[in-house]
């Protein structure tokens, strides 16, 4: 059995294949006009590099950014909106929040960049009245094929549907999404009952626009990747990764695409979590640094987060669905360098991208980059980039930093660059902080675990800079969010509010909470069933979100084993307490507490990726390791003939004393002077000082 993971980034496209010869490692180019190409491209590739036939793989794993780069670059589709009569401008109101409470100059994206034009959200008359759901108004079906008439006029063709209390009743928005498919039978329909079935009518909203603007152009990318695979010789299940970590269908990420905004991300969080446990660390402040972005993370006790859902915001949108607690900031190796209008020398985060990428690219790149520096520095060596498959031209580098920033500062070019370097480091570290210091993570408990393409150059600087404990680099790190696809398991999540005040909670309100349960249950069970998963392979766990009455948003405990009973409600409470205290440093132990939403995550164990120990380092590893000197400046100024070392041959246990720079295929790891790497038993490093 053969399994493939793919993870597109901005840059390179990165791949991963387990098969019987072992585990194999691969990069190409990202076609970003066609992610699909570039994926298949690689598939091909690397199975050749392998030596096996293409038709042995059995399951390709797909993180992909294609519905994130749609919100960043908000070409998403031109979306019609049918809701209830009143309530036409919930999308423009939002929260009255301010992005910047103490700034007199910010934009509001829900209402700078909205997701549906005003003119494209239409009213109907319908009303479905709280708490039981009952129908006040009838919807006006009529309404609905005029609403129609006039997105075929406008040449809508995704159409979201969000009504008043639709997670109590959702006939009217099922008889609307009917209606609409018949008027507009090529339409891309979301309802929020589906979508989003909570209360919030605001985020409810807010995520089915968002799942039907970048709907059409995500399920039309995942299927035509899907169909490529097939075309291509290759008879491969293609799943998916979703933002919560779990795998999917490709049907049901075309239906649910605001499942995937955090796709690419997510497999980079799961991949670290894998090598860290290996290593036998439990604490990592995780740092995924590509062509465009970092990704930051923090893992306590070995225990992915899932975000609050106050913080589910992409592009400034709201959107309610699950997702790894991640940070993305706009600091990668091409990120590009520059002086603003007042002199300020900023870093990020606009990039180079692959295309035309960096100055020393030579592909008509003239801004400079964090890659540029670092060839300038001498830490990136022209003729071993990507195993010198792309060769570098070092002079271009160097006058792209001259011109653009040494030379109007007045600074060599040297300093400049180190500047460059300094400048992405902080902006990267105050992430880190907010990401772990702000949520009560103390970093002298973690392991600093740089990855992506440029990380492991960064690692130690930042490490310094957050004061963590040591640095823990991945043994493949420009592809460790492939291999993180490789490690995951599929999974369903299914939500519903069901409001219930857990101190006077009776049996009748018990009994509604543990039929909710139920249903979820069900219609997990139907998603793996779909899936031929068998009923022995299925898992269920039930969730309660939970909050103080009258508090903003709710906190995850777990429901009772067996379901909530008048006995274990008292469970639900003193967990919901303890993990208020662990959130924000208190609790109120006499306040009503309240059951909100109820969520089952419904899933089936896969095989997750397996790395074989490596054989033990020999007394002349490190002098056999040994390519050749070069000189290289280091972040405190200092210039060292530091020894280039190919990481491939060093077994387990080998020591290598700084300076010294790591080369291997898919990422370069900087090793300072007064720090050790010693090379653990599969194969990752750890650095840290002598």
């Amino acid at each position: 059995m053969a399994r493939i993971g793919v993870d597109v980034g901005g840059t390179n496209t990165d791949l991963v294949l387990e098969c019987e010869k072992g585990t194999f490692f691969h990069k190409v180019p990202s076609t970003l006009k066609d992610q699909s190409i570039g994926v298949v491209e690689g598939i091909h590739q690397i199975c050749d590099l392998a030596g096996i036939d293409k038709t042995a793989i059995e399951v390709i794993n797909h993180g992909t950014t294609v519905a994130t780069n749609i919100t960043i670059e908000h070409n998403g589709a031109d979306v019609g909106m049918l809701t209830t009569k009143g309530f036409r401008d919930i999308l423009h109101i939002g929260r009255h929040k301010r992005p910047h409470n103490f700034s007199l100059h910010f934009e509001v994206p829900w209402q700078n960049r909205p997701l549906v034009k005003r003119r494209n959200r239409i009213a109907i008359a319908e009303r479905i009245l709280p708490p039981t759901g009952a129908v006040e108004v009838a919807l006006d079906e009529d309404a609905v094929r005029e609403a129609c008439a006039l997105f075929r006029k406008r040449g809508i063709k995704a159409v979201c549907i969000g009504f008043m209390f639709s997670f109590l009743n959702d006939t009217h928005e099922k008889r609307a999404r009917d209606i609409v498919l018949e008027e507009i039978p090529d339409a891309y329909v979301s309802i929020s009952s589906e979508v989003a079935n909570v209360i919030r009518e605001y985020e409810r909203f807010s995520t089915v626009a968002m799942n039907a603007f970048v709907g059409p152009k995500s399920a039309w990318y995942l299927r035509n990747l899907e169909d490529k695979v097939r075309t291509g010789g290759i008879p491969a299940k293609l799943r998916v990764i979703q933002s919560n970590g779990g795998i999917s269908t490709v049907e049901g990420c075309a239906r649910k695409p605001v499942n995937i905004l955090m796709s690419g991300p997510a497999g980079g969080v799961l991949g670290a979590l894998s090598e860290a446990r290996l290593a036998g660390t439990d604490n990592i402040l995780t740092v995924d640094i590509g062509g465009t972005s970092a990704d930051i993370s923090t893992i306590a006790g070995g225990q992915l987060r899932i975000k609050n859902p106050r913080d589910t915001v992409v592009s400034g949108h709201a959107v309610m669905a699950p997702m790894i607690d991640l940070e993305t900031i706009g600091a990668g190796g091409g990120s590009i360098a520059y002086l603003d209008e007042a002199g300020g020398f900023n870093v990020g985060p606009r990039s180079a991208g692959s295309e035309p990428g960096p100055a020393c690219y030579n592909r008509g790149g003239t801004e400079p980059t964090v890659t540029d520096a670092q060839v300038v520095l001498g830490r990136m060596d022209a003729d071993k980039f990507l195993g010198g498959d792309l060769p570098l031209d070092p002079s271009l580098s160097h006058k792209a930093i001259k011109e653009k920033i040494a030379d109007p500062l007045g600074l060599s070019v040297t300093e400049a660059a180190l500047g460059i370097i300094r400048i992405v480091n902080n902006n990267m570290a105050l992430t880190i902080r907010s990401n772990s210091v702000a949520r009560g993570y103390d970093p002298r408990e973690f392991s600093l675990m740089p990855f992506g393409g440029a990380g492991p150059f960064h690692g130690v600087a930042l490490a310094e800079l957050v004061s963590a404990r040591d640095v823990l680099v991945p043994i493949a790190p420009g592809i460790t969010a492939a291999m993180g696809l490789l490690g995951t398991d599929l999974q369903y999540e299914h939500t519903r509010s069901v409001i219930t005040n857990l101190f006077h909670a009776g049996e009748e309100a018990i009994a509604r909470v543990n039929a909710t349960v139920r249903d979820l249950v069900a219609m997990g069970r139907a998603d793996l069933d779909n899936d031929g998963i068998d009923a022995a392979n299925q898992a269920f766990e039930v969730i309660a979100e939970v909050r103080y009455h009258g508090q903003g948003f709710e906190l995850r405990v777990p429901m009772p084993e067996g379901g909530l009973s008048v006995d274990s409600k008292a469970e639900v409470i003193a967990a919901f307490h303890a993990q208020h205290k662990a959130d924000y440093g208190y609790s109120f132990d006499d306040s009503l507490v309240e059951l909100y939403n109820v969520r089952v995550i419904a899933s089936a164990a896969a095989r997750h990726l397996e790395l074989t120990p490596l054989a033990k380092a020999g007394p002349t590893d490190v002098a056999d390791a040994f390519l050749y000197d070069r000189e290289t400046v280091f972040d405190d100024g200092s210039t060292h003939v530091t020894p280039r070392l190919d990481r491939g041959k060093l077994g387990a246990g080998a020591r290598v004393e700084g300076p010294a720079i790591l080369i291997q295929h898919n990422s370069t790891t900087l090793l300072p002077p007064g720090y050790t790497a010693e090379v653990q038993d599969y194969g990752s490093l750890r650095l840290s000082k002598a």
